[in-house]
């Protein structure tokens, strides 16, 4: 009977351990599910946040855009503005010039006017590029639109008539200067 009620324990420890070795791969089907189920979890939270930045990245860029666009505009909105009354200046001097009877009033009229433009002009920042006759031609600053031969040696390479003149804005070159250079 002894034997008997051993193998009866024997049998049950072994139908626990069993038992216990479901239980124990239950378990770890839970945890490897529970961990996969995390990773996903996690795997999703992280796209999304990838998504957001991705689209909040995208509308900084088109709102920037859009600034340097609006900037640029109102620039030329400013300067325009400055410009208007030498406009202004410029209709009354050729509406003057229909009536006038003296050539002189009207040649002094146009010159206040072409000195109040180029005072607007420097007070934006743009500055003549001057004294160029008789100096060696220089491309960054110049473009050569035809070379005649010198008329002495020390004028070759050398600028001899400037057709168009060349003009800085706050030290940049904005237009070239159309030279004519001896060779």
């Amino acid at each position: 009977m002894m034997n008997e009620q051993e193998n009866n324990i024997q049998d049950e420890n072994v139908e626990n351990l069993a038992q216990n070795g479901a239980v124990d791969a239950d378990l770890e089907a839970t945890a490897e599910v529970s961990e996969e189920e995390k990773l996903r979890s996690e795997l999703s939270v992280a796209t999304d946040k990838y998504a957001r930045l991705f689209a909040e990245f995208d509308n900084y860029k088109k709102r920037t855009s859009k600034e340097r666009v609006e900037l640029i505009q109102s620039a030329s909105k400013d300067v325009l503005n400055k410009l208007l009354p030498v406009l202004d200046d410029l209709d009354r001097a050729l509406t003057a010039m229909q009536t006038a009877q003296e050539i002189e009033s009207v040649k002094q009229g146009i010159d206040l006017v072409n000195q109040k433009f180029r005072k607007t002009l420097s007070q934006e920042g743009l500055k003549e590029m001057e004294d160029l006759i008789g100096k060696p031609f220089d491309p960054e600053f110049q473009e050569a639109i035809t070379a005649i031969p010198s008329p002495s040696p020390d004028w070759k390479n050398k600028v001899i008539d400037v057709v168009e003149k060349g003009y800085f804005l706050n030290d940049k070159v904005v237009r070239f200067a159309k030279v004519v250079i001896g060779q």
